[in-house]
Formats: C-alpha cells, structure tokens, sequence
C-alpha cells in the first residue's frame, strides 16, 4: 500500500483520487455513529423479524397454483429469539406466498435465456478502496457480467427463475477477463540521412523510420517519421528552374459520343456493298466467302460473358511553380509532349447470378459419432469483370448441415471380422526358435494358431433391408393390412457370417489378434507293470475241457492309462502251450508238525499238509472242484533224538533261473539245509584217532544231501500273443439305421458328432522273437476285439466371403493426354476350411479384369481466339496532337476466350474456372505502324548448335514492305537485323547431400493384402541391405536442376548389414542322473549348458543358475523303492570247532556265510550290485560264534525275527524273539529259554513313522512338447523318526492321513517370439521439393513377445531421402522507377516482372533465375496470392513537392503480449509512409503521415528494456531503448525513468548495481563493495556481508547476516536499541581475499580439530587385557558344487 499511495500523491490526478476517498470514509463514519445512537436511543429497535427460506412450492396441479410457506420469528439483537409481541406487529413479513408448482414436462417449456457477455471492466473500479495501479504488466485483471434469465420458449416472456433452477443450476453471471495494457507505437531507428535535396542553394537533407508496432488499448501515438535538416551545398551561379511540367493520373474511360452512329452507317455500306458483290461472284466464290465468314466469326468466339467495349481515356498536363502554384503551358521548356488521349476497355464489374438452392447433405445418414456433414450452392458468371472491374466473388458457398426427414437411415458402420483359426501347429513355434527344427512331427504341447483379418460393413443387412422397405413404399406395393417384415436385427446367418470384405482402412479401432498360443493335448503313453510269473496248465475254457490243449499266462497290468483308452497299450499276456492242463488244483499253504509214529518220542513220522483248493487264477474255491485232482500226501519227517543228528528246516526255494526251457538251457530253483548238531559215536580199534564212528545215533548226511535241486519253468520257450494294429478310420456303419443319423445344424457345425460308425484293426498271433503264426497258437480268450463302434465327425464344407467389390479405376493420363490403361481387382478370403469328407474350396480367391479406359482424359483448358484489329482512338480526339496520323499509332485490341476439354470439344466455361489455370487476357495494347515507321518481322529462332559450349547460334529478323527502302531502317545500330550469342553450355555436376538413410533391406517380400491382414510370414528381417544418399545435381550456374540431367536416379546406394539376431543357445538336456536316495523319495537332475549367449536382440537366455551363469537346472523328485535292493545271505557254512571233543563232536564253533546286495525284482534277487546300494542296517552277520551242542543236549532252530515293539515308544514296552526245540535233551538235561526279551528304546528298536512332503518339482512336459500346460509333482515319503527313509508301509500299517495333493497342473510359457506387420507403403514425401524431403514407412507389433520369445526390434519406422526435385517458384523482380513518359514528375506507372526462380528448399526467399517455361506447370500464384499485380500506378515528385513515399514492407509478425505473464492478445504487422520534402518553404504544406496494420499469425513476443552508454563522441545516443532481438527503436519500453546518463565514465558502467559517480567513476550502489580487476576497473557489485554485535542492551543474542543499507553513511541507531554495527568487508581493493579471512578460517579449522579429537578419546571405550592369544587355524570353506550328473 506504501508504493501505491506514493505513486498516488506523484499523480495529481491520483491525488484527487485520494481526497476523495478520505472524505468519503469520513462520511460513513459520522453516519454509523448516528444510526447506532439512534438505535441506543428506540427501545424497541433491539428486536426485529427474522425469516427463513422459502420451503418447496406444494400444491396439487402444475403451474402458479401452488403456494410456499417460510418460518417468521422475533430476534433479540444479540441473537435469541424472543417473543413475537416484541416486535413491531405492522412490519412482521409475510410468511406464505403463491408461487409456481414445476412438473417435469416443464422442461420442455422454460429454459435459460443467456445475454451476451458486457465489456471486460477492472476489478479495482468495482471496489470502493482499490486504486488503479501505477504501472499496467501484459494485462489487468477484469471481470465482464450478463443478464441471465427463466423465460417461457414459446412466447420469449420471462418467468421466475425458479422454474429453470429446477431442471438446470442457474448458469454463471460472471467470468473473469483480461484488459490488455495500453500498446505504445514502436518505430524503428532513423535510416541515414540522404544526400542534399538540392546541388545548389537550401535544401533538405531527410531521414526516416517505419512503424514496428501499431498504437493499440489506448496506447500512445506513432511519433514523427521523418525527420528535416537544411543544407547549403554552394550558391548557385545560374537561375534556378521554377517550373516544371506535370502529367495527371488517367481519367475514367468512356466511350466517344458519335461512335455508335458511325458504326450503323459503316455496317450499312457494308451490307449494301456485300449485296452488290454477291451477285458479281459466282456460287463457289460465294461459298468460298461464307466458310471464310464463319470461321472468322468461331475465332471471334463473341461470348455472352463478356462485353467489350473500347473507349477512350485522357489526362491533364500541366506546368507548375515549386511553390505548388499552377502557370502557363509555355512556361515550362516544352518537349515531345506525352499522350494524352489512349484507347481503354470500358470497366465491368463482375456479374452474378442469385444463388441457386442448397444443395442435399453430404450426410444422408444419422451417425451419432460425426453427425455433422456439408453442403454447397453456387451460381453462375453473367459478367466477367473486364478492365478494372471489380473481380468476381467466390462462386461457391458451404454451410455444415444436419440430414434431414424422419427415415433417415443410420450409417454404415464397419467393424473386423476373422476366419477361423487355424490348425494349433507346434512346429510354427519351434520354427521361430529354429529353422531345421520346423518340420517335426508328433509334436504336442503349446503351439501357434493363426488367423486372417478383414475388414466387413456391420449393418449391411439391415441398411439392404431398409433400402428394400423404401423402395416398397415408393412403388406403392406395401398395404397398411400386411404385417411387415421383421428385419434381421438378431439373426445370425450365413449371410451375415460371409459378409463381403471391404478395404482395411474403413475399420477404426484395435485389429483383432491374428495369432494366439493354442495346446495340443500331449498323448498319455501306456505304462505297464513289470511280467507276473508263470500261471499254472489250464485250459482255455474250464466250461469246455473236452480235448482242448492246455496253456501256461503270465500277465501284466495297466499301470498308466493311455489317451484313447487300453486298446492302445502292448499286450497284457503271454501264453505258453503245455500238457495235462487243470482248471482247479491243490495249493500247498503249510505243514503240520512232525509226528513220530507209534506214539513214540522221536523217529521217523510224517507231516499232515494243510491245502487249498484254488483256480488258475490263484483264487480259493471250494474243495469240491479239486476232487478229480488227488490231494497231496503226507510227508515223511524225522524228529530227532537225543543222539541223533539235527538238521535246520530246509530254506524256501530259490527263483527260477530260467523264464523257460529248452534243448541247451533248464530251469532250476535249489534249496539248502545245515547241520545244527551233529549225532554221538565212539572210536574203533581199527582207525587211528580222530576218526569217529557213528553208533547209538542217527548219523548226520553228507554235504550232497544239504542241498536239493529241482527243474523249474519246463515249458518251452514258445511264446505266444496277440498282437494289435492300429485302429482304422472311422466309416459308416452299413447296417445301421439311418434313423440314427443326424444331421449338423448350420455351415459350421464344428466338429461334433453326426452319426455312429466302425473302426476296424488288424488282430494277429505272434510268436516271441520269431513272428506271425496261425491264430489257433494263441488262446481265443484273451484275444483283443478288432470292430468297435466310433462316432462320425460332421462334414465342415469350405466357407468363403463373396467377392468385395471391384477396386476403383484410376484415370490416369500421359504426357500427351491419353488415358492409362490400368487393371481393377476383386477378393475373397475362405472363412472355414474344408474337413471331413466336406466340399472345397475353390482354386480361385482375386480375380481381375482392365478397366474402362474413357475415351478422353478428365481436363479442361482455356482456348484464345485471334486478337481482334487493333483499334485506334478516334481521329477528331487526336487529331490536334502534333505529328499525330489518322491511320496509325498506338491502340487496343481484343480477343475472345472459350474452355474447352483436353480434347478440344465446348466446355462450360465454368468448368475451366475450377480447374484450369488463370485465364488468358482478353486484351493487350497494339500499334499501327506510321508510315515513317520502320517494320520488321517478328525474330526468328536461334540456330541449333552443333556441340554444347562450341560455337555460336544466331536467329535474324527481316525488313518489311517500303522499310527497305528507307534508309533509317536500314540503319542496323537502330534496328538490327541479327542477334549472335555463345551456343549454351550446359555442364552438370552431381554431388551427394544430406545423410544416410536407414538400411533397407530389399522389398521382395508378401505385400500386404488390402482386404486380408495375414500375420507375418518369413519374412527377411536382416542380412545385406542398401542405404541411400540423395543425389543433387547442378548445372554450371550452381543452380540446381532435375538429377536425370546428371544421368542419375537420385540416390547413392552403399551395401550396409542389418545384423541378424542369434538366439541364446543351450546344450540339449543331459542324462537325468541317479535319483539322490536308494530308499524313499529323492531328487534327480539334469542340466543344460550355455553354449553362446545372445546377441542383435535374439531370444535371451532363461534364468541361470544364480552360482555358475551358465547352467539351466531341472530338478524332479523321484521314489527309490525301499525294497529295490535287499542283502541276500547264502546258507551257514559247516561249524569250525574250536576246542573240540573228539569223543563228542561239539563245544564252541564259528559259522560263516556270504552275504550279497542283489538287485530285487518280481522273480526274486537276479543280480549282484555295489553294497553301498542296500541298507547297511539291515546287512545280515557275516559270521557268528556259538556252542555247538553236544549229543544229548537240546537243540534249538535259530532265533526269529524281533516281534515289533507297539507305540508309543516307552521303556516299558519290550519286544521278544521266539526260538523252538528241534531235539529234546536226554534225561537230567534242560533246554534254555525259548523266548528273549529286550525293552524297547526309541530311536534304536523303536522308531515312530510320518509322511514327509516333497517340494514341487518343476513344470514337466511331455517329451514332445516344448512349452504350454504340463504337470508339476511331488512325492510322500515315509520317514522314520531318526530320520531316515523306509518303506512306505511302515507308515500305511500306521493309517496315517494323507491330505497332500500329489500332482497339479501348471504351464510353460511358450516362448513366442515378436511378430511384426509388415512394413507399410513408402509414405509421400515429406517435402515436395527441395533437399531434405523424407519418406517414411512404418511396422506394427502383430504379437507381443512372450516368456523367452525373440523381443522386438527397436526399429519400428524407416527413412530414406526423396530424390531431390528442383523447387521453382514464381517471384516478382523489384519495383522498378515511378516512369512518367518524358517529363520530370506527375502520375505515372511502375512496372515489375514475375519470373521463374530455382531453389534447393533450403532457405527462404534464395535462389537463381531460371527459363519461365520450367515454372509452367505451378499455378500462377506467388507466395500464395493468386492476384498478379505486375504494373501499378505512382507518383513522380515535383521539384519543390512534399510528398508521401511508397509504403514501407510489412514489419515482420509480433505478437501483442507479456512474456512474463504468458498473455497474449494476437499478432499484428503494419507498414507505414513517411513524409518527404524537398523545399524548406513546403513544410507547411506536408501530408499527414500514414500507417496500416493488419492480422497475421505465429507473432514473435518481445521484450522492451532501457539501455545505456556510448562515447562522447559517438553519435549513438547514451540513453536507448531496445528490443530482446537486439533491435534499437523508439517507443515501447516501461514509462519510467530512463537510466541515468553515465557516459561520463570510461569505459561505461555496464555491471548490475553499478552506476557513474560525479567523479566519473563507476561505483556500485548500497549494499555492495566493489571488485575490482587486476588493472583497476569496476569488475563486479558483490553483496556486503554484515555482522551485529550486540550491546548489553540488545536482547537479541545471535548473530545474523543481513544486507547493508548504506555502507558509506554511519548507521542511526534506532531509539530503545543500542548497539554497534561492524561491517566486514572480506574482499580488498584488488578484488582478491584479505589476509584476515584466511586467518579465521585457519583458526576454525584448528578449533574444529579438536573438538573431534576431544569427542573420540571421551567417547572410545577402554581396552580389555590381552589373554593368552589362541591359534586360530582359518579353515578354508567347504564348497561343494552339484552338476546334476553325479549321484548325491
């Protein structure tokens, strides 16, 4: 507020201002002291009414009969509310009215009426304190209203604004705007000043300025233009001239008064001679005549469209003082006196018709997206503009519309379609990854489908449906009675499904994928169990037994079901033929204990076996089926005495060794048996000791009889089976009904079934490893079906589009105007594919026929006429003219012109003002040679040169008629009668420009099809390709011409590289390795490695293994049966006795036996393996001591296995072991126990059991699939409680809970590579001449990369240069001097060219003159305007005239803005005349200055700054303003005070915050020190650091930095506040550092030191005792690395 009252009081008209705003607060002060006395004073004025808002207007019709209510009560001035009887009764409000009750169907009715926006008024005078600012920056806010009103549409009328307000919120009455600042008139700097006006005497020097900027907003004026100086060149030594003749301007042309009287009598005699002369001439002659008349009168071409008429113009000439005054003819020296009568065409304005109607919409649809459409009317010329009659207004108009009527139909709409998608091919994936990998077959898993795009017309049946119904009703063929047709809205038919395809670019919106992933479900391959043993001899069919041979079955089972169900699996059984065949047999499942016979205690006895009946198939039947077999007997057996020998239980048998039998090899299984004790004897006299004869017992067999072997698997080797071919296809079942046939509903009825049929496949007895036999080999009963029933697909016939439409014919012409043949085209594209037995296709998909070639080419031109006989003014006009003849001398002729099609036939002439070029002139001016005049023929044509740049050519011309006689014409300095000039030399020279354009590859690809989008193909996307430099080409005037004359194409080609793209590549999968455990669950591996890695943007690697980087793991969790390897001990060797009894046999021994880890298998143990395969805990003892009992002691079998102890596991629960006697001890002797006990501890005879979960193993594909859905696994493992895994019936005994989900699905992504459109069409170029024209083409992502896929190249655009085509331009040659025929001054007539120029496009406004003819073919027009203007009339001075000069160039475009505040106001360019004055004595008499500005866009915002400097000797002024670009002008810079002059000082004050002091030195100002530089001169203003020091009075404690106010003056304490201010000032004199300031800051840097030493040694703990230090032996760590190809 300070500055703005400051500002005020400097402003007398502010001041006022501000005399009037005190008064008035003064008086509103003194009226609210006397209205609140008045209150204090009424009692009663304390209470007053209050009311609410209206409520809602109720009532039980709509319109005015409603009524509202609001609440009324009495208020207290402080705010409660009191009782009514406080206030005043008389002034209580009413609190009901009458109002209007709106409905809905109001809104049809009312609506808001907007007013126009008022005129942008300043905020601050709407405000009653506010005050104008002083100084206005880009625009001054302001704020325009409007009248906004409720008012009833029908009748205009106004009405309450509630009625609106309920449909619609009031609209705003208010917005803001913005009032531009007042825009001072900027000129120019002064030009410099011209020479002396005059030789002799006083003269005028002159200068002058143009306007930059028009006055705009009030603004001030455009100062003087030119500015005046006088000047004495001498004095003059003879008289000076002071008159000087003066041509006025051309008078209005007008037709002579007696010339149409002449022209009736002319014709007469004519005719009246033409009549005479007919009847002399004979009837040729006369038809001669009349073709002669008839051709002249075509050539005339007399057109209704123009009327011609010549005339006649004249000027004054006039002999003038230099003080202006007009004298006498005479006094003036007289010359050859110009024209001042010439022939003219009398002026006609341009004539038109009325406007004929509206023409229909170009819209004749409704479509809601772009409703709006065009239409035009026109009219026709009556009258061409002829001489300088005012030019013809545009003849066409076009307004926006809407369609209109009520059955207006709704536009095509277009939208995508597809054909149907493709059979899923895995190969077109892995032929993306690799080219020789395409062509495998069997493949499953994800694959690439594809599909074809085009583009149909969505609505095409319904639109065909209501152009139908119309021309129904047009016909009059519908009747009101019939029911109309329904039209297909909803149906889905053939039609619809086929529509016709029509161009791409009709359809907006995203394409349609034309490629998507797809899975080919992976075939489930059959597993199958290992071979069962051989079954018993049994029949065939135990139901017929009678004579049949007998067969030996082994079977398998379905471990894992295949796709397409068990018939696809191998054979499940294997037959052998054998003998003696039974159906039912005994099985023996145990046997009794041996019994001696006769009661007697041991001895021989038998054992009772204990069988079962059972069938082949092992199953328990009853016993009565097994009576024709006899039933085993009993076995002998032998219990042991006392002294006997014992002997173990003889061990199971082994497996068979063979599968079969034959001539070389047998079958055998063995058995064996060991001596536990051995009999007693005694020593005979006959042998020597240690020999001991058996007597008193049973005597113990010989080592042959511990072993029994027997045959096994007798059967010969013949095995039988059936086997199975593959099923046929499915056929039709001829015995069915075809009742049961179906039919598919519908052309694609997909492939559903229709009907049942048969399969048949080949069924054959094989005989193992030898082949096909008679089926009788094999056994009917397991023999396999060879019909089963199969369901028929539907037949899929082929589906097309129809044909699109023809494409358009293009009329194209040559050079010579005659049509181009071309060819028009046709597709269709197949939907659905046949299948199925379904009918083809056809062969032909584009047909294509030429097009209609029109017999002329679409065109039209101007024809001229012959020019008309030149016509001369009359002779009674000229005839006063000195030397002036009848018959001769300057004059105008006309012509006529007509259009005409590129074939000469009649036009409309307004044809030929659309299309053609400008018209030809229709008059000129002629000359009628004199008879003194010398004529010549017209020139002829150069000569033709023999060579380029040798030689001359020449061309000549030629005297005609009495010319040659005369002897001036003869003269050849006057009228030469030949021209010799050098034959052209034309040298051309190329050279390259611009850069080198991206490198492209060869276009010999697939070109996109318009109507079918199809997804890229193989498609070369590197490899050698071009790149291409444009050629420019010159001639020897450096002037740029067509390249062809270079024999050049255009481009410079180079072979460049588009590098291809390598994919990362990896080894193929080693070997899985040895799964990681032998029993339970473990993992296997394996790997791939990393051969090369990718480059060029090829397929990157997948995620390696985060340790090496250049390995791919793929882990499985894998089961090892538990049982897969077992120990398998041979029998006990024979005891070694130790200390030996040689009359017993017995005492301590030792037993060994061997003990293998076999490989198990359903047979039994069939092969040794390494030991670390099997379970170390559970290796049977290789070796065992003991007692071997003597005779007569008890003898007990080995110990049985440990019973197993029950869980939980506790101390208190034991197991046992069992042992029974095999001989009873003699008398007095006793057996020890038979049971052994151990408690049962956990962990180390008892374990607890639970199932351990697997993680997940990797997503697992089939081996023919590379990516899509796959199967992911895991196992359960029993785990004992120690840890260790075991068989998983240790934890099934258990029925423990498997809640674990075993298997689930999960996918591979496909790894799909980038697919790319193909590159569009070569768009136009980006120039039309010129050298740096561009072409671009463009590619589209067709399919994104996914998972590993190749990415997509960064190159999604091309460019190449254009070749370089001259830029020819028509351009006007400067004004030339105002001529003014042979006199000093007066009107007269400049004249300018319109030539043709060349230019390379590069820089605006260059260039070089080139022949017209290469500009002949651009439409006359320069830069843009069509109106050639190349004469125009001027003014020549007087002597002694002040005058206006020509207009000045439009000033370039600038934009009327702040730049600071981004406010712009449009762009102006103006152009001015200045004053100029030749006589000192004419000043008075000057015209007044002229300025004219008009619109113009893309303005340049500038900025206006104040300047100072300069010399005392310069003639630069020392105070200027300028502008941003660096223009000096006058006028535009902020009306403040100028800088201050400082060109006092040397060199000047140019630094910020620098000025000149009185001593002619730059100081700075207040609040900085001077830098000086290192020769003494002001180098810069540096702010001045201050430091308060505070007094034992300041409060303020601390220490600030803050600006100088004044450094020079000592600074005024302020009163309460004492204090002294030191003003440091670190820099010297010289600009540098003083010493003081390093010293501080080196005793900063010590003081901070330490502080950081204190703060350590405080805060760093203390150091403990050093103990006796220990070796510490660093072990290097273990690091173990897993490659997955070595067990674990």
């Amino acid at each position: 507020m300070g500055l703005g009252w400051r500002g005020a009081a400097g402003d007398p008209q502010n001041k006022d201002r501000g005399e009037l705003v005190t008064f008035l607060v003064t008086l509103l002060l003194l009226c609210g002291f006397w209205e609140a006395h008045a209150q204090t004073d009424d009692e009663k004025s304390v209470y007053f009414w209050e009311t609410g808002p209206w409520g809602r207007c109720m009532g039980s019709d709509c319109g005015p009969g409603g009524s509202q209510s609001r609440a009324v009560w009495c208020a207290h001035v402080d705010g409660w509310t009191t009782l009514h009887t406080n206030c005043d009764q008389v002034q209580r409000p009413s609190n009901q009215r009458n109002c209007f009750r709106v409905c809905d169907w109001h809104k049809d009715l009312y609506d808001w009426q907007l007013g126009a926006w008022n005129v942008c008024v300043p905020v601050s005078a709407r405000t009653l304190w506010a005050l104008r600012p002083f100084t206005c920056s880009g625009a001054e806010e302001g704020i325009q209203t409007r009248e906004v009103g409720c008012i009833l549409k029908s009748e205009e009328s106004p009405a309450e604004d509630s009625i609106c307000e309920y449909f619609e919120p009031k609209p705003r009455l208010e917005q803001a705007c913005l009032i531009p600042c007042p825009q001072d008139c900027v000129a120019s700097e002064y030009s410099p000043w011209t020479p002396c006006s005059k030789t002799c005497g006083t003269g005028l020097k002159t200068r002058v300025r143009s306007v930059l900027v028009p006055p705009l907003f009030g603004g001030s004026l455009c100062p003087n233009l030119t500015e005046f100086k006088s000047c004495k060149p001498g004095p003059c030594t003879g008289p000076e001239g002071m008159y000087s003749l003066r041509i006025g301007p051309w008078n209005p042309c007008v037709l002579p008064v007696t010339r149409t009287e002449r022209q009736v009598k002319r014709r007469k005699g004519k005719d009246q001679g033409v009549r005479e002369r007919a009847g002399v001439k004979d009837p040729e002659t006369r038809e001669l005549i009349q073709k002669k008349r008839t051709r002249n009168r075509l050539n005339r071409q007399e057109s209704p469209f123009w009327d011609i008429q010549v005339g006649y113009q004249t000027r004054d000439v006039t002999c003038i003082h230099r003080n202006g005054s007009i004298g006498a003819r005479n006094l003036c020296t007289m010359r050859d006196l110009p024209l001042t009568v010439q022939s003219c065409v009398l002026p006609k304005d341009c004539q038109l018709t009325d406007w004929i109607q509206w023409g229909p919409c170009s819209k004749t649809c409704l479509d809601p997206e772009s409703p709006i459409g065009n239409r035009t009317r026109s009219r026709q010329v009556v009258q061409f503009p002829v001489g300088e009659g005012a030019e013809c207004t545009p003849l066409e108009e076009l307004e926006s519309c809407e369609p209109q009527g009520e059955s207006v139909p709704p536009c095509a709409t277009y939208t995508w379609r597809s054909t149907e998608w493709s059979d899923c091919r895995v190969d077109s994936l892995l032929s993306q990854q690799d080219r020789r990998r395409g062509n495998l077959t069997g493949l499953c898993g994800g694959g690439l489908q594809t599909r074809e795009v085009y583009c149909v017309q969505a609505n095409a049946e319904l639109l065909k449906y209501l152009n139908n119904l119309k021309e129904k009703e047009k016909a009059g063929q519908t009747q009101r009675q019939q029911k109309p047709s329904v039209p297909p809205l909803l149906s889905v038919t053939f039609q619809i499904t086929a529509s016709l395809p029509v161009e791409n670019k009709l359809c907006e919106g995203p394409i349609p994928n034309r490629s998507q992933l797809c899975q080919i479900p992976c075939p489930i391959d059959c597993e199958v169990s290992p071979w069962g043993a051989w079954g018993p001899c049994t029949f065939e069919n135990c139901d017929d037994q009678a004579g049949k041979k007998g067969f030996k079955l082994r079977k398998r089972q379905i471990t894992n079901e295949p796709t397409g169900g068990p018939g696809n699996c191998p054979h499940l059984v294997e037959a052998v033929p054998c003998d003696e065949p039974n159906c039912y047999d005994w099985k023996l499942t145990g046997l009794d204990p041996c019994v001696p016979e006769e009661d007697n205690q041991c001895g021989p006895g038998t054992q009772i076996p204990q069988v079962q009946c059972v069938n082949s198939t092992g199953a328990e039947v009853d016993r009565k089926l097994c009576t024709s077999s006899p039933a085993p007997e009993p076995v002998a057996c032998e219990v042991p005495c006392s002294r006997d020998c014992v002997l173990s239980d003889w061990t199971p048998w082994t497996s068979c060794s063979q599968t079969c039998s034959s001539k070389t090899i047998e079958g055998k299984q063995m058995r064996t048996r060991s001596i536990l004790a051995y009999n007693a004897g005694e020593v005979t006299a006959m042998v020597v000791a240690w020999i001991t004869v058996m007597e008193g017992g049973g005597a113990c067999p010989n080592s042959s009889s511990l072993q029994e072997v027997r045959n096994c698997n007798e059967h010969a080797c013949t095995v039988y089976h059936w086997q199975t071919g593959p099923w046929g296809p499915c056929t039709e079942d001829p015995s069915a009904s075809t009742l049961n046939t179906s039919t598919a509903v519908g052309a694609s009825g997909g492939g559903g079934p229709c009907s049942t049929g048969l399969q048949t496949r080949k069924v054959i007895c094989v005989r193992v490893n030898v082949g096909q036999v008679p089926p009788k080999k094999c056994p009917d009963s397991p023999r396999p079906t060879t019909v089963r029933p199969c369901q028929l697909p539907c037949k899929k016939d082929c589906i097309m589009t129809p044909f699109s439409d023809w494409t358009l014919c293009p009329f194209t012409c040559d050079a010579d105007g005659n049509a181009v043949k071309t060819k028009q085209t046709r597709k269709r594209l197949i939907i659905q594919q046949p299948s199925n037995g379904g009918q083809d296709c056809p062969e032909v998909l584009e047909e294509e026929k030429d097009c209609e070639v029109p017999k002329i080419c679409p065109g039209f031109r101007w024809k001229t006429h012959k020019w008309r006989k030149c016509q001369l003014v009359p002779w009674f006009l000229r005839q006063e003219r000195p030397g002036a003849q009848e018959t001769c001398g300057p004059g105008l002729q006309t012509r006529a012109v007509s259009c005409r099609q590129l074939d000469g036939t009649q036009a409309d002439i307004n044809e030929c003002l659309k299309f053609a070029k400008a018209m030809p002139a229709i008059t000129q001016h002629c000359q009628l040679p004199c008879q003194d005049d010398c004529q010549l023929t017209n020139w002829s044509k150069f000569s033709s040169c023999t060579a380029d740049c040798v030689g001359v050519r020449t061309r000549k011309r030629a005297l005609i008629g009495r010319s040659k006689k005369k002897d001036k014409c003869k003269n050849t300095q006057m009228y030469p009668l030949s021209e010799t000039q050098y034959c052209p030399c034309d040298k051309y020279n190329a050279q390259p420009v611009g850069n080198w354009s991206d490198c492209i590859l060869p276009e010999g690809g697939r070109v996109e099809s318009l109507l079918g989008m199809k997804v890229q193909g193989d498609i070369k996307e590197c490899g050698q390709g071009y790149r291409y430099q444009a050629m420019v080409c010159y001639d020897q005037d450096n002037r740029l011409v067509e390249t062809l004359r270079c024999n050049s194409h255009g481009y410079i080609e180079e072979a460049c590289i588009i590098p291809c793209p390598s994919d990362c590549k990896l080894s193929e999968w080693s070997n899985w390795s040895r799964c990681s455990k032998s029993c339970g669950s473990g993992v296997k591996v394996r790997s791939k490695w990393l051969r090369e890695k990718p480059y060029n943007g090829g397929r990157p690697c997948p995620k390696l293994d985060h340790i090496n980087q250049a390995q791919v793991y793929e882990v499985v969790p894998c089961q090892s049966d538990c049982n897969q390897y077992v120990w398998v001990a041979e029998p006990w060797s024979v005891w070694k006795v130790s200390n030996v009894d040689l009359k017993e046999n017995c005492g301590e021994g030792v037993q060994t036996r061997k003990v293998r880890c076999m490989l198990n298998t359903i047979d039994g143990p069939s092969e040794s393996v390494e030991d670390y395969l099997c379970d170390p805990e559970e290796m049977p003892l290789g070796a065992r001591e003991s007692r071997l009992p003597c005779p007569e002691d008890c003898v007990l079998n080995d110990w049985g296995s440990w019973s197993r102890c029950s869980l939980p596991c506790t101390r208190t629960n034991s197991r046992v072991r069992v042992a029974y006697t095999l001989r009873s001890p003699s008398v007095g002797r006793e057996c020890p126990d038979t049971s052994d006990n151990e408690p049962c501890n956990l962990n180390l005879n008892c374990f607890n059991y639970f199932y351990n979960i697997t993680d997940w193993s990797t997503c697992q594909l089939s081996p023919n699939a590379v990516c899509g859905s796959g199967i992911k696994t895991r196992m359960l493992d029993c785990v004992r409680s120690d840890g260790k895994s075991v068989n998983m019936k240790f934890c099934e005994e258990l029925n423990l809970e498997k809640k674990w989900q075993m298997n689930i699905s999960c996918v591979v992504e496909c790894p799909v590579n980038c697919q790319l459109s193909e590159w569009s069409a070569w768009s136009a170029c980006s120039q039309t001449c010129g050298l740096e024209g561009k072409m671009w083409r463009q590619r589209a992502v067709v399919q994104a990369s996914q998972g590993d896929g190749r990415p997509c190249p960064p190159q999604m655009e091309q460019w190449k240069p254009c070749p370089v085509r001259p830029c020819y331009r028509w351009q006007y040659s400067p004004w030339s001097e105002c001529r003014v025929e042979n006199v000093v001054c007066g009107h007269g007539t400049r004249y300018r060219n319109l030539t043709c120029y060349v230019s390379d496009g590069s820089r605006e406004g260059e260039g070089s003159l080139v022949d017209e003819e290469l500009c002949n073919s651009l439409k006359l027009a320069v830069d843009g305007d069509t109106e050639i203007l190349l004469k125009e009339a001027c003014t020549l001075p007087c002597p002694g005239e002040c005058y206006l000069m020509e207009w000045s160039d439009w000033s370039s475009c600038v934009s009327i803005c702040a730049k600071g505040a981004g406010v712009d106001f449009g762009s102006v360019q103006v152009r001015s005349r200045a004053v100029l004055a030749q006589e000192p004595e004419n000043l008075q008499l000057c015209p007044d200055q002229a300025w004219e500005s008009q619109p113009c866009t893309g303005g340049q915002c500038y900025e206006y700054k104040w300047f100072s400097g300069g010399r005392q000797n310069s003639t630069r002024p020392s105070i200027w303003c300028q502008r941003s670009d660096g223009l000096n002008v006058t006028g535009g810079c902020p009306p403040m005070n100028p800088p201050v002059d400082n060109s006092s000082c040397d060199p000047l004050c140019l630094m910020p915050k620098s000025f000149c002091s009185e001593a002619a030195v730059c100081m700075c100002e207040e609040g900085f020190t001077e830098v000086l530089s290192p020769v003494g001169q002001l180098d810069q203003c540096a702010p001045i650091p201050i430091l308060e020091i505070p007094t034992a009075g300041d409060k303020k404690g601390d220490v600030k930095t803050s600006r100088a106010i004044n450094p020079t003056l000592p600074s005024t304490l302020q009163p309460g506040r004492s204090g002294r201010t030191w003003y440091l000032q670190p820099y010297g004199p010289d600009g540098k550092l003083k010493m003081w300031v390093y010293g501080v800051a080196a005793g900063a840097f010590v003081l901070l030191i330490f502080i950081v030493s204190m703060i350590y040694l405080a805060c760093k703990k203390p150091k403990r005792p050093q103990r006796q230090r220990q070796q510490n032996n660093r072990l290097k760590p273990l690091t173990l690395a897993y490659d997955g190809d070595t067990d674990m």
